[in-house]
């Protein structure tokens, strides 16, 4: 074994870039790493690995202040702090952070300042800005939104885990807390969710809405601004049966909401976010946001395809246990059976370029006619009626994929 301690070119070529590494023979860089998409004034602290041609670390970055950090074809804003841990194929906006013990996967986007604790791991997770999550914690397959600044931020309390796999073995379980039309205005509500807890996916919870310490939910409730208990359950046992589904329309509607609500942010992306992209970090960033979307959208019509397809098997039981009496919620697999292939096609095409054109026309003029050097001061100073119309553009492509199908009704 070598004890050498001679530096690689590769790290050479960094501190000759101006990269700050106290220990560089303590520093693996991979020959894919580009030096010039890895800012001067950057610091990485010993035991650090860096790969992927797609990596690029905007100014005053950090990686490993805690503890190792293993960076693979990520993408990094300004003064992102990745702390220790392993983060693989996802995008950090400006002033993103992640605790020690991190453990962040494809899929992955947070938003400004948004971030967790200690020991968090996160895949096909995206936080619009503010939001925060505790320490040790499990959050993947969700989209997160609310508050109005750091300090005013949506909370996930320390323990708490998103269930994102059933007893049937699919993962149609994406949850959606908050929303993308009002909660990339930055001016809604903050949500709670009370830490040693849970929510069991797929969900939806409003702006807004605090779950107790404790507790595990696995209810919808869009309407937010309400203190969130679980309906008691009877305390008995019933039969079980792996692959037996009973109604799948929620289930369905819901995975819907979230493809629409993605294909929302898609579009703020292109259309907004665009408009403030301005040196090549930032535009690393955003290329790698919009490939995060497209990466979460492929899951999500992939995992919703495989629940279609589950559904001869659960019919074929029922039809077994029932003798030929059909029950009612035969109907919705039948449904999701027939109207699936259609559903496919629709889902990956995406929605009309007109769909809210009028209300999005006028939301990017307003943008364009205010836009200052900040994405977020910018946004933030909109005004309220600007604000309902770029609300109302995206609320219109949500409502357009969550109408597919027929299972809204």
């Amino acid at each position: 074994m070598s004890t050498s301690l001679e530096v690689s070119p590769h790290v050479r070529n960094l501190l000759a870039r101006g990269v700050v590494i106290p220990c560089p023979a303590a520093v693996e860089v991979d020959d894919s790493i580009d030096p010039q998409r890895v800012a001067p004034g950057v610091v990485i602290h010993a035991g650090c690995r860096l790969s992927g041609a797609k990596t690029s670390i905007g100014p005053e970055s950090e990686l490993g202040a805690e503890a190792r950090a293993t960076v693979e074809d990520c993408q990094l804003g300004r003064k992102v702090e990745l702390k220790g841990g392993y983060f693989s194929g996802a995008t950090f906006l400006d002033g993103a952070n992640m605790g020690s013990a991190a453990h962040v996967r494809p899929g992955t986007l947070l938003e400004e300042e948004a971030g967790g604790a200690h020991a968090v791991g996160f895949k096909q997770t995206i936080f619009l800005p503010f939001v925060t999550a505790g320490s040790l914690i499990n959050f993947c397959d969700a989209l997160m939104s609310g508050g109005t600044s750091r300090k005013d931020h949506s909370e996930i309390g320390s323990s708490y885990i998103h269930f994102n796999y059933t007893p049937h073995q699919d993962k149609a379980t994406p949850s959606l807390i908050g929303d993308v039309p009002r909660g990339v205005m930055m001016d809604q509500a903050a949500i709670f969710l009370g830490g040693q807890g849970g929510l069991v996916g797929p969900v939806r919870i409003g702006f807004g809405s605090v779950i107790p310490a404790g507790t595990i939910f696995r209810e919808d409730a869009p309407e937010g601004g309400q203190l969130l208990y679980p309906t008691p359950k009877p305390g008995k046992t019933k039969p079980y049966q792996a692959g037996a589904y009973r109604g799948v329309r929620r289930v369905v509607l819901n995975n819907l909401t979230y493809i629409g609500n993605i294909r929302a942010l898609q579009a703020w992306y292109r259309n907004v976010r665009q408009q403030f992209v301005g040196d090549d970090f930032a535009r690393a960033c955003h290329e790698g946001a919009i490939g995060q979307l497209d990466s979460v959208l492929s899951e999500r019509i992939k995992r919703l395809k495989e629940l279609a397809g589950k559904m001869p098997k659960s019919l074929e039981i029922a039809h077994a246990e029932s003798h030929g009496a059909a029950a009612p919620w035969q109907a919705e697999q039948e449904k999701l059976v027939k109207e699936w292939p259609e559903m496919e096609t629709a889902l990956k095409k995406g929605p009309a370029d007109g769909v809210g054109a009028a209300d999005r026309d006028r939301f990017l003029g307003e943008v364009a006619a205010a836009k200052g050097s900040s994405y977020v001061e910018s946004v933030r100073a909109l005004n309220p009626a600007t604000k309902k119309a770029g609300t109302a553009w995206l609320q219109a492509i949500v409502s357009d994929v969550s109408m597919l199908g027929g299972f809204n009704l």
